[in-house]
């Protein structure tokens, strides 16, 4: 009974686990859908390609929003900050310190750390002090964020170690003083078995196959003759190709050799114990070069942001909890500032949602996604592309844009949409930020402009601020009557047929189809017939089209020619058959018919060794085939070749790659 108890505790832990991690699986997918919705992905991206170190571009790429106030406005801050001491001090000298982490961790476990490692160390340590000074330099600007450089320790005695003792990626002879003198001796000993070599070399030159010594198996040798190998005193330690000469090592190198070898031991052993001492004095001094770590990763991010504020012209916004949005000549923080026309916007004092309406083209979708990235972007801790905003914290940031159809999941524009939307309007609160493009898109109009009408609703229920973009009349006059929601309208311009991407607040928009529709060359008639069945007989006599054809001009197309029937007699069809024995004129050759009359009067005829196509005119029958062959003879054996009377037979059976081969006329 206990363990049943037990099983049972157990497999509800393991649910909650598991619906846990389904929750947050469903959560990343959202917030990473609506990030590629609104297009603060590539946001993201630009921002993280002005990071310098790993953990910071890590950091962005996770970044989410800031839910707490005070925590907000301390990033906005550091964010100005960093903008400012750019501006002031120039680019600040940041490094990538990630490489360190494992050297460090590698140095705690009490192994030797290599000379290269021990000069990144010393690089990073280099760094950090280039980032103090600058630090430093930026307080007589008086800027906060230029005392953080009181949390840099430069570990001065650590850094000048590794500098005095490791160059070039080895250690230095001056590292130590015994290592200096077994270096010295080492070079004296090869000075000695040199010079010994060569004193050997001059005295018995008449045996040597060469006038120089030379290196075999690190080993000194001489090129003594074979047939004076033992006036050589040595040890022979390699031969010739032909075996006519023999490299020996003399026994006075030898000698040396050995007193090298120990030199080198006495070498090795030295270096490492000063390689160990350095890795030891990194170990003790691992933790303070983890918080310098930490703290150049975390400037480094700080300054990321005051790059991507300069690199988009952006400036800081003030925060509020008080469920307003007020934006000052704004723009989508992707678009080229020249080109992008500033937006006005404002909302939540007297106004939650907002309908906007417009010609397509005209910047209702830009409208939308430059207000919500902007506010994204701005509760992320950055700068902002307005010249002024002021905006909320929002709990959430909710989204349905685009057609949505998942052929995968066999989903069409409009089942994608109400799948999102019904999504969104469970979440939505009012402290949610919503945004809807093309409201009741994707179906019957009527239905469409219904349905339209009925999120609206639950969305002003929910206490949410919304933007919406829409074509349905109806729903500009919901807009028009409903409580904390109004109309907007984006303008175009009628006479040159472009938008102008403005938005006005309070005015609902029209389509313009028709206006364009004229502009465009639709005739007159066809315009009436339009705004007619639109708003009926009354509202045609309101609209001035420019256009006065009445008709639409056709033009020329490509003409479709028949094909003739055929004239030819069936009956000539019949006349000669497969296997007739005929003559031919003039030259009056016996010959089998082996393809009947075409359509052009034309048969084929077998003669002796060819086959010949001929008009029908110039043969004459000379004996029926019914007269010479028995019914159902195979005429291939006949007018066919064996080989590809065989491959017929296969083709008949079974699957062949086999051609038949023509028999052309010869």
């Amino acid at each position: 009974m206990y363990l049943r108890y037990l099983w049972s505790f157990y497999f509800m832990g393991i649910n909650v686990l598991v619906k846990a991690a389904l929750n947050f699986q469903s959560e990343r997918t959202s917030k990473m859908n609506i990030d590629k919705q609104i297009e603060f992905d590539k946001v993201r991206e630009i921002w993280s390609g002005l990071a310098i170190t790993d953990a910071a571009k890590e950091k962005i790429r996770n970044i989410s929003l800031f839910f707490d106030e005070t925590e907000l406005k301390k990033q906005l801050r550091d964010t100005t900050d960093a903008r400012n001491l750019i501006e002031q001090a120039g680019t600040p000298p940041l490094q990538n310190v990630s490489e360190i982490k494992d050297i460090l961790m590698i140095a705690q476990k009490g192994d030797c750390l290599t000379p290269y490692q021990l000069e990144r160390v010393e690089k990073v340590l280099a760094a950090v002090k280039r980032m103090k000074d600058y630090l430093e330099r930026g307080k007589q600007h008086h800027n906060s964020l230029a005392y953080y450089e009181e949390n840099l320790d430069l570990i001065s005695e650590l850094r000048e170690e590794i500098a005095a003792k490791i160059r070039n990626g080895m250690v230095d002879d001056y590292a130590s003083k015994e290592l200096g003198q077994i270096r010295s001796e080492m070079i004296k000993c090869e000075e000695q078995m040199k010079q010994k070599a060569e004193q050997i070399l001059r005295s018995h030159k008449e045996c040597m196959a060469d006038n120089w010594y030379t290196l075999r198996n690190g080993r000194i040798c001489l090129p003594v003759k074979k047939e004076y190998k033992f006036k050589v005193s040595g040890s022979v330690i390699e031969k010739s190709a032909t075996g006519s000469t023999l490299f020996i090592e003399p026994t006075g190198v030898a000698k040396y050799y050995e007193e090298l070898e120990l030199l080198k031991i006495e070498e090795e052993n030295e270096v490492y114990r000063i390689l160990y001492t350095l890795s030891a004095i990194v170990s003790a001094s691992a933790p303070i070069l983890n918080e310098n770590l930490a703290m150049v990763e975390k400037l480094d991010f700080i300054f990321s942001k005051g790059k991507l504020s300069i690199d988009m012209e952006a400036a800081e916004p003030t925060v509020n909890t008080g469920r307003t949005i007020k934006m000052a000549d704004a723009r989508h923080p992707l678009m080229d500032k020249n080109t992008a026309v500033p937006l006005q916007f404002d909302i939540g004092e007297q106004v939650r949602g907002i309908v906007i309406t417009g010609p397509n083209t005209g910047g209702k979708t830009v409208a939308i996604k430059t207000v919500m990235l902007n506010c994204i972007m701005a509760q992320c801790g950055l700068h902002v592309t307005c010249r002024q905003a002021d905006i909320c914290m929002n709990s959430a940031y909710l989204c349905d844009i685009g057609d949505g159809q998942n052929l995968s999941e066999n989903l069409s524009t409009f089942s994608a949409h109400i799948t999102n939307v019904l999504a969104v309007l469970r979440e939505a609160n009012k402290d949610s930020f919503v945004i809807m493009d093309e409201l009741g898109s994707g179906t019957d109009p009527t239905e469409g402009m219904g349905i339209a009408i009925a999120i609206l609703e639950e969305l002003r229920k929910s206490g949410a601020i919304f933007l919406v973009t829409t074509h349905y009349p109806e729903v500009k006059e919901y807009a028009a009557h409903a409580e904390d929601t109004v109309n907007a309208r984006m303008v175009f311009d009628k006479e040159t047929l472009s938008p102008t991407y403005k938005m006005v607040i309070g005015e609902a928009g029209e389509s313009c189809a028709f206006y364009i529709a004229d502009r465009l060359g639709m005739p007159n008639e066809m315009l009436k017939v339009a705004v007619r069945a639109a708003y009926g007989e009354a509202a045609v006599a309101s609209y001035q089209f420019q256009n006065t054809e009445s008709n639409i001009t056709k033009i020329n197309t490509a003409t479709i020619s028949k094909r003739k029937k055929s004239k030819h007699n069936t009956g000539l069809s019949m006349k000669y058959n497969i296997g007739d024995s005929v003559m031919v004129y003039p030259e009056k050759k016996i010959g089998i018919v082996c393809e009947p009359i075409n359509e052009k009067g034309v048969l084929r005829v077998q003669l002796p060794n060819k086959k010949i196509w001929i008009n029908h005119k110039r043969v004459k029958l000379r004996v029926a085939a019914t007269k010479l062959y028995p019914e159902d003879y195979d005429f291939s054996i006949v007018f066919d070749t064996a080989e590809n009377r065989k491959k017929r037979h296969n083709m008949q059976r079974k699957y062949t790659d086999d051609v038949i081969e023509n028999m052309d006329d010869e």
